[in-house]
């Protein structure tokens, strides 16, 4: 997931959409967490002194509660997937 620093703190940018400097985590408060004990988001980010990260932990808490309540994240069965062509299917010499 991708997050910008707005105004002094760290957002969520979902869509990747807001302008400026973003940088990479893992939807996970874990990575989170570790991140932000490494004060990884400073220096990826080129800003100085600490970032508050409490609305990019209160976005992943939401994902998490909409992942408990659905763990299929909403989708049907075999939606977004892309068919895999069988082993067995039959090469065509070009020449």
């Amino acid at each position: 997931m991708r997050v910008v620093a707005v105004d002094g703190a760290l957002v969520p940018d979902p869509r990747g959409r807001l302008p400026g400097r973003g940088a990479w985590v893992h939807p996970a408060t874990g990575c989170l967490d570790r991140a932000e004990r490494r004060s990884a988001f400073p220096r990826a980010l080129r800003v100085p002194g600490p970032l508050p990260v409490t609305a990019v932990r209160s976005y992943l808490d939401g994902i998490s509660a909409v992942t408990a309540a659905d763990p299929a994240g909403g989708q049907q069965e075999g939606a977004g997937t892309v068919p895999v062509p069988s082993v067995t299917e039959d090469k065509v010499d070009p020449s």
